[in-house]
């Protein structure tokens, strides 16, 4: 779903640009609006309802030409999900089993212990089936991504009201479709979201910018799955520092109380 790199110039260095690069900067992405995300912040957390039903986007639209490579099925217990329920999701997915006699691909159901398949046996195979594009794998999306979540969300939303009209995307996949959030204000991935694209279990409509904002959610717990975990315990280290400091007060007070002043 996902297209596009860019290049940072640390502050205080100056850097030539050459003439055929000029225009490239001139196509910088537009600014990503700020989005109001439970698990932004200090003391944020996820909404693991919200990451279930952003699982249920990517396996039912982005699964088919991006990979979660760093993520094995046994890490999305995490979501909330029972042993018994990763199970039954992981036997949802084929992976690779080896070659038979004659040499062909074989596949059997997923196990916990594995990793999610990759959608393509290869770089070259993605660029076949992709127009010469590699979709990008979204393991780390939201942390390597310029402008994280807000930008993948964007992104997702951004794109002009033409591209999704039909007949468009085969008229505009050589040149790109328009988005001002991508690099240069286009992107190879057509518009991947539309109204009632998946089916979500606990009943909520799934518009499309619902559905981009879960999938976000779901990559930004992929990406730091351990986050509110940390979180946590940078509270709860506070919290006893800031005890500490107090009763490191009061012990000093009763120490010194007989000296006078």
């Amino acid at each position: 779903m996902l297209t596009g790199v860019s290049a940072v110039v640390p502050e205080g260095r100056w850097s030539f640009t050459p003439p055929a690069q000029a225009e490239s900067f001139a196509g910088a992405p537009a600014h990503a609006p700020a989005q109001d995300w439970s698990f932004r912040g200090a003391l944020g957390h996820f909404d693991l309802a919200a990451v279930q039903r952003g699982y249920a986007v990517f396996a039912g639209v982005c699964a088919s030409c991006h990979s979660l490579t760093q993520v094995h099925f046994s890490d999305l217990g995490g979501m909330g999900l029972t042993p018994e329920q990763v199970s039954a999701l992981a036997a949802s997915w084929q992976v690779v089993a080896g070659r038979d006699a004659e040499g062909r691909l074989t596949h059997r159901k997923a196990l916990p212990d594995d990793a999610l398949p990759a959608p393509y046996t290869g770089p070259e195979a993605a660029r076949a089936a992709n127009r010469g594009a590699v979709p990008p794998d979204l393991s780390r999306i939201v942390q390597v991504y310029p402008g994280g979540a807000d930008r993948v969300y964007a992104l997702l939303t951004g794109y002009a009201s033409s591209a999704s009209a039909p007949g468009a995307g085969a008229a505009r996949a050589e040149a790109g479709f328009a988005n001002p959030y991508a690099i240069g204000h286009r992107t190879a991935m057509p518009p991947p979201l539309r109204e009632n694209a998946v089916v979500y279990a606990d009943g909520t409509r799934p518009t499309a910018q619902q559905e981009a904002r879960d999938v976000t959610t779901f990559l930004a717990w992929i990406s730091s799955p351990h986050a509110d975990d940390k979180r946590r315990l940078g509270v709860g280290v506070v919290l006893y520092l800031c005890f500490l400091a107090c009763l490191l007060v009061i012990l000093k007070r009763r120490i010194w109380s007989h000296v006078e002043k």
